[in-house]
């Protein structure tokens, strides 16, 4: 075996990240919703255990929830991304070698032959987190990381691993992959299981011994890679770099239906404030700019429209007010009296790195603000976000999303910082 990968996965992580903060929660049943509050986007254990569905929207579960006293909480993406981001600062710290593959999952490669040292190395990894940040997690270890995947389901699902499982030393992993389905698992996907479940390949193990040449042609190289990874043969590299972005989109529902175009002008204005400053934080610029504007498809009853509108730039920029400017346009052309709008958004595309701006010949350069842009982004950075903020953008925002069970900015606001009262 030349070397080893293991995944970190943060367990039941915005529900944690509530209860980080809330400990009289540890032991008791706990989820997230959704923006509007509208579906259920995380459970704690004890949630999952009562058979609240993952996904489901929460009216269709308000009397279970209820009936169960169970804790709900809006998200709280801000907290979410600060907590997850010490999560993998530490693992950052401690290994040479780290892919962040998503918000609260890691992928590391761990020494050649360190043999039973890997799950004590684990255990340290899992016990820092667990002190340094609050947040359980789990970490499971294999030749590839489709088998990391495979052993960190093993370790989240029986608590008698202790959080830490190793496929790589493991005598029956044939046994363990035939108890998982194979549409668990990674970079398999409903469609693919559907064509699996045609040829009876039902499990890990049955893809593990399916016949190449079939996988090929039906689920194209990347199932063939998946099924080596199964067979311990590494076909996905760790990514140190991450693939370069194509686009950012913002976009939300509102609480309310809106009719105006001044309130869709706000929103569309906030929309894109927000990416914009997301552009500048990873030194880019957009060349195209798509507005969209939509009613709600599941109201049959209601008159029906959605259109998009797409701008391209006469320079590339990351500048707001710029983008808010070419926004506005885009709305106004696609904007329908007597429509009850549900939902609007901004999407940035044709990304390039600031600085390698292909220049017009037959337009001026346009206008520097980039020192004002760097001011209003490291205020609202400091004292958060809309500290500093567009007109445009308005100040009551009725349209606004419904959070009405959203948790305190506790690490990002010192205004809503934590209390700790000691007592003699």
């Amino acid at each position: 075996m030349n070397t080893v990968f293991a995944l970190l996965d943060c367990n039941n992580f915005y529900a944690s990240c509530e209860r980080l903060f809330r400990p009289e929660l540890e032991g008791s049943p706990v989820v997230v919703l959704s923006n509007n509050d509208g579906c259920i986007i995380a459970r704690s254990n004890e949630a999952k255990a009562l058979g609240i569905p993952m996904g489901a929207p929460y009216f269709k579960n308000s009397s279970l929830i209820e009936k169960h006293h169970v804790e709900v909480f809006s998200s709280n993406y801000a907290l979410y991304g600060d907590l997850s981001h010490r999560v993998m600062t530490i693992l950052q710290q401690m290994e040479p070698e780290v892919e962040i593959y998503s918000i609260d999952e890691a992928f590391i490669r761990l020494p050649k032959n360190a043999g039973s040292a890997l799950t004590e190395h684990a255990l340290f990894l899992r016990k820092k987190i667990k002190k340094d940040v609050g947040i359980p997690v789990s970490v499971g270890m294999g030749p590839t990381k489709t088998l990391a995947k495979v052993a960190n389901r093993i370790a989240k699902k029986d608590p008698g691993h202790g959080g830490v499982f190793d496929l790589a030393n493991c005598q029956n992993r044939d046994t363990l992959l035939a108890g998982i389905e194979v549409g668990d698992i990674w970079g398999i996907g409903r469609r693919n299981s559907e064509k699996l479940y045609s040829q009876g390949i039902r499990t890990a193990l049955d893809l593990k011994n399916s016949n190449d040449e079939w996988i090929r042609e039906h689920l194209t190289v990347v199932g063939l890679r998946t099924v080596m990874e199964l067979r311990g043969i590494p076909c996905i590299p760790i990514d140190h770099e991450p693939a370069p972005r194509k686009s950012v989109v913002c976009s939300r529902s509102f609480r309310k239906p809106v009719f105006s175009l001044t309130d869709l002008g706000e929103a569309v204005s906030s929309y894109v404030s927000v990416a914009a400053a997301k552009l500048r934080s990873e030194g880019l610029m957009a060349a195209n700019l798509h507005v969209f504007l939509r009613t709600n498809r599941h109201r049959k009853n209601l008159p029906q429209h959605a259109e998009t509108r797409m701008v391209s730039l006469v320079q590339p920029t990351s500048s707001t007010p710029a983008l808010i400017r070419q926004a506005l346009l885009g709305l106004a052309k696609i904007y329908q009296e007597g429509f009850a709008y549900q939902k609007a958004g901004v999407m940035l595309t044709e990304l390039a790195k600031t600085g390698m701006r292909q220049q017009n010949l037959f337009q001026p350069l346009p206008k520097n603000n980039g020192d004002v842009m760097d001011a209003v982004d490291r205020i609202n950075s400091r004292w958060g976000r809309n500290t500093v903020q567009y007109a445009s953008s308005g100040l009551e925002k009725p349209w606004c999303m419904s959070q009405e069970r959203k948790s305190p900015a506790y690490t990002t606001n010192w205004e809503e910082l934590p209390i700790v009262k000691a007592s003699p």
